[in-house]
């Protein structure tokens, strides 16, 4: 059955007084490792803290999953836990880094693409994200309603930065865009966010294992009319479908409704623009510019 979150965006900095963010799976697992290789250097958390810098109470916080852990906790426990356990929680940030920031109702998602082996995305409204460069995504969250803090906005913007790197560390995944030309023509946030947009669709377009399709301005048949959607392949070769609006998703797990999603995408490729005359397109409007 499908499953729908909608929530609030949550994140947290080191610094005194910072709200504590939401529970979350992700964060009491990394405080579950964290307390597991402190407890294997057998120190206390009254041991531990000084030695990397952090009082005992804040410790005891990232290891309740109630903080963010500093992006610098790694390095600075490689010297009372040891260099294997620091590489180990080097990842184990960097995992939760992709998400700090991320709508909590993505969060589902987002663990799913991390693992996907073919990621599909059909957009109507908005350049996948994976596909926006820093400019463009600057754009959109500066013009978010309820307006965003400047703190709020960075975070967004590291994030949808971070998630970008499945691009580059995912090689054996198959990444596939089918997006409308509309998009491109509307040159949101001007001329220069859209002259940076197509020189990234470009550069990624030349990736072997992406993708990118233009859905003509004029096409008569359109089997995308029921709106953007996301399509994944897990690695047991299960598909996932995702759709979101207005802050809100929805996972689609039933098989008759993800096949449906996948006809509608198959049918789109067909009928969009070649991936290489799709790219004879984004230089002629690179070029117009």
């Amino acid at each position: 059955m499908p499953a729908e979150m909608h929530d609030t965006t949550n994140g947290d900095d080191p610094a005194a007084g910072a709200p504590e963010p939401e529970l979350s799976d992700s964060l009491k697992t990394f405080g579950a490792v964290l307390k597991a290789l402190r407890d294997e250097a057998h120190l206390t958390q009254e041991q531990f803290a000084p030695r990397v810098g952090y009082s005992p109470h804040y410790v005891a916080k990232i290891e309740q999953g109630k903080r963010f852990p500093p992006s610098d906790l790694a390095p600075r426990a490689e010297d009372p836990l040891g260099p294997v356990a620091s590489r180990v929680l080097t990842a184990a940030i960097r995992s939760l880094r992709r998400k700090a920031g991320l709508a909590t109702w993505f969060h589902q998602w987002a663990n799913i693409e991390e693992e996907a082996v073919t990621l599909h995305a059909y957009e109507c409204t908005v350049i996948p994200g994976l596909l926006q460069p820093d400019a463009y995504i600057r754009a959109l969250f500066d013009q978010r309603l309820p307006p965003l803090t400047t703190d709020q906005l960075e975070r967004q913007v590291e994030a949808r930065q971070a998630r970008q790197q499945l691009l580059e560390s995912r090689p054996n995944t198959q990444f596939s865009f089918v997006i409308e030309q509309a998009l491109l023509e509307r040159r949101f946030g001007g001329t220069d966010v859209a002259r940076q947009l197509l020189d990234n669709l470009l550069e990624q377009g030349e990736r072997r294992n992406v993708e990118v399709q233009l859905m003509p301005l004029q096409q008569v048949d359109h089997a995308g009319l029921d709106g953007p959607f996301r399509l994944a392949e897990t690695p047991d070769n299960t598909w996932i479908g995702y759709i979101e609006a207005q802050d809100t998703s929805m996972l689609v797990t039933d098989a008759k409704r993800v096949s449906a999603m996948h006809q509608r995408y198959g049918r789109m490729r067909s009928q969009a623009m070649s991936h290489h005359a799709s790219a004879s397109r984004l230089r002629e409007m690179r070029g117009a510019l």
